[in-house]
């Protein structure tokens, strides 16, 4: 009777590669073993509308050849596919070496020999999809139930991520991760008058397993979002073309922090990596230490290691282990989000660890990870609630949730709206607005801040959609944040 042959471990594939790497002569190497499995589910009014439970799997090597990068990757993990891909790669950094003009340094890492898991008490991929596709059915019909007030669609969502990769270096390093992901949340739309508007609920994304989806939360939250779909939809356009005071909470302010703040300080951006296809940044090296970003009172802390955020891991892609720092301390641009190659040119000793890659296809790119807004400390003179910048505020707008949002090339100036306004007279909130957009410069904006919300309001905001590169590649990060009041910021377009 045959054997059945004996499968070769990951670990195994990942120590022959990097020997063939040293043995071809090259400075450093790396090789990415992956699996990534996606489930999503969709309902759409009565019907599930989609449903995809994917698997993708395969490795990517990355060499440096006198400077120069060369990267292949393949489905096939196999001791022969591994040679092929190593040699492969090799060739190609060979190539690109007879067109360099600069070449690449890396700062040094530390090797590890070591495994992370993010902290999950039920594993979402464990939950039969029977039950998943009924939480949503059930949402979707308590928020039809509101269709003789005007409820006239409702969609609603689930997405889990499970991530494994096993990285090993010519470093020495050999890491095994596995990551998990989950993501609720719904919305309807209301429709009267020959208008439309909808109102959303989510419970922000994070690294946790199916114990995020909070069936008695999602369903509580379903009366007051129609309500205020139905709300909105009657509701006056708000004020255009004038100044005001906006206050925002952390669920509109993330977005405005991932577009102004993350992306102007990646430091692949700000040498012109991202020319090409999402532009550079005003936040350029000559500022560093000393560009007034934001007021003296704004801090903006980036932290791989917060637990439950969307960037949370034990290592990079690079295999640099995961820390937090500051990237705007007292309102002073003090640091970028860099890889081993950024942080080589910009002088640094070692790389804060912002190297990513979305699957085992594309090469690791410098992200935004984790970057949030600091809460204002207690008895500050800045530090106030959300009830009490309300009760502080003459005339003004409350904003909550996310809407269209653009920002220029060099993530300067920027338009964002949100998912429901309301407006503020006199201490009060007095009534709902629709349509409101507001717009500014970026460094202009974060010094107009005058209040920030304490520790006790901090929502861990984020996004599961954050598209860089060519080809695009899309990452996942939190920004943390509190509600903040802004002061003299213009909405809407021109009177």
């Amino acid at each position: 009777m045959l054997e059945a042959p004996t499968q070769i471990t990951h670990q195994e594939l990942a120590t022959d590669a990097i020997a063939l790497i040293r043995q071809a002569g090259c400075e450093y190497g790396e090789i990415r073993l992956c699996r990534y499995r996606d489930r999503s589910l969709t309902a759409r009014d009565r019907s599930l509308s989609n449903l995809s439970d994917r698997v993708s799997s395969g490795f990517g090597v990355r060499v440096l050849y006198q400077g120069s990068w060369g990267f292949a990757a393949s489905h096939r993990r196999t001791s022969a596919e591994v040679r092929r891909i190593v040699a492969l790669a090799v060739e190609i950094a060979k190539g690109s070496h007879l067109t360099q003009q600069t070449p690449v340094k890396l700062v040094p890492v530390e090797a590890y020999r070591d495994s992370y898991m993010t902290p999950i008490e039920i594993d979402p991929f464990t939950i039969p999809i029977e039950d998943q596709a009924a939480l949503l059915l059930e949402i979707n019909e308590r928020l039809l139930g509101y269709g003789d007030r005007g409820i006239k669609k409702a969609s609603s969502f689930l997405r889990f991520t499970q991530e494994q990769k096993t990285f090993a270096s010519t470093e020495g390093s050999l890491i095994e991760q596995t990551i998990y992901r989950s993501y609720p949340g719904y919305n309807c739309t209301a429709i009267a008058n020959g208008d439309a508007q909808s109102r959303s609920y989510e419970r922000p994304p994070l690294n946790c397993g199916y114990e995020h989806i909070d069936h008695v939360d999602l369903l509580g939250e379903v009366d007051r979002v129609a309500t205020e779909a139905i709300a909105k939809v009657h509701a006056p356009k708000g004020p255009s073309g004038i100044e005001t005071t906006l206050i925002l909470k952390p669920t509109n302010l993330f977005l405005t922090i991932h577009e102004s703040v993350g992306h102007p300080t990646e430091l692949d951006r700000v040498y012109g990596y991202e020319a090409n296809f999402a532009g550079t940044s005003f936040a350029t090296t000559d500022g560093l230490g000393s560009l007034q970003y934001a007021a003296p009172w704004v801090n903006f802390k980036a932290d791989r290691t917060q637990p439950g955020g969307r960037g949370t891991m034990g290592y990079d892609d690079e295999g640099v282990i995961s820390q937090e720092w500051h990237v705007v301390k007292d309102g002073i641009l003090v640091d970028y989000l860099t890889d081993r190659e950024t942080a080589a040119r910009l002088g640094r000793g070692s790389s804060n660890g912002c190297a990513y890659a979305d699957s085992w296809y594309n090469v690791p790119m410098v992200r935004i990870p984790n970057l949030g807004l600091e809460p204002g400390p207690d008895g500050g003179s800045h530090t106030a609630t959300l009830a009490e910048a309300i009760a502080d505020t003459e005339d003004g707008i409350l904003i909550d949730g996310i809407g269209s949002y653009s920002i220029d090339q060099q993530r300067r100036n920027f338009q964002f709206g949100g998912d429901a306004f309301w407006q503020v007279k006199k201490g009060k909130v007095v009534g709902m607005l629709k349509d409101v957009t507001y717009q500014a410069m970026t460094t202009d904006f974060w010094k107009s801040i005058d209040a920030i919300g304490p520790k006790s309001e901090q929502i861990q905001c984020g996004t599961n959609l954050c598209g860089k590169g060519e080809p695009m590649q899309v990452a996942q990060m939190t920004h943390a944040c509190v509600p903040v009041r802004v002061r003299d910021i213009f909405i809407g377009g021109p009177s």
